[in-house]
C-alpha cells in the first residue's frame, strides 16, 4: 500500500533562489511517515506515552529534481521491508506534473525511549503494519 500525502512548497522551504532547501526534503518524509501511521490509527504522542518511539537510524536521499516555491507535491510513503524491531520505508516526492523529484529508503527503528535501547514492534502495531506492506 503507498500512502500519499499532499504538500505545498511555502516560501519558508526555500533557499534564497527559491528551490526548496535540501534538508526540507526530510521534513516532507517524516511528516508522510507520521501521518502514514495515524492513518493506521497510531498517534505519535500516544506512542511517547508508552515510551515507545521510532527513530531514524539510517536514510538514502536521491535529488533529482528541484522543488520550487508554491509547488504542490505528493509525498508517498510505502513499507518495503519490516522487521521484529524496524522497518525500511520507501517515498518518493512527485511534483504536480508527475516528475520525480526526490526519493529515499528511511530505516526506522522502534526504541524504548528511556534507555534509547531497540525493542520489538508492539504486536498491535506491527499487525496493522503487515496488513499495508
Amino acid at each position: 500500500m503507498m500512502f500519499e500525502l499532499p504538500v505545498r512548497v511555502y516560501y519558508e522551504d526555500t533557499d534564497a533562489g527559491g528551490v526548496v532547501y535540501h534538508a526540507n526534503y526530510l521534513k516532507f518524509f517524516e511528516r508522510s511517515r507520521t501521518e502514514f501511521l495515524r492513518d493506521l490509527g497510531f498517534e505519535q504522542d500516544q506512542l511517547l506515552a508508552t515510551k515507545l518511539a521510532f527513530v531514524v537510524r539510517h536514510c538514502e536521499l536521491d535529488f533529482l529534481k528541484p522543488a520550487r516555491f508554491n509547488d504542490q507535491l505528493l509525498v508517498s510513503t510505502a513499507i518495503l521491508k519490516l522487521k521484529r524491531a524496524s522497518m525500511v520505508f520507501e517515498q518518493q516526492i512527485v511534483c504536480q506534473q508527475g516528475n520525480l523529484l526526490c526519493k529515499a529508503n528511511v530505516v526506522v527503528v522502534s526504541v524504548d525511549i528511556e534507555h534509547m535501547k531497540p525493542i520489538a514492534i508492539p504486536e498491535n502495531i506491527l499487525k496493522e503494519l503487515k496488513s499495508v506492506c
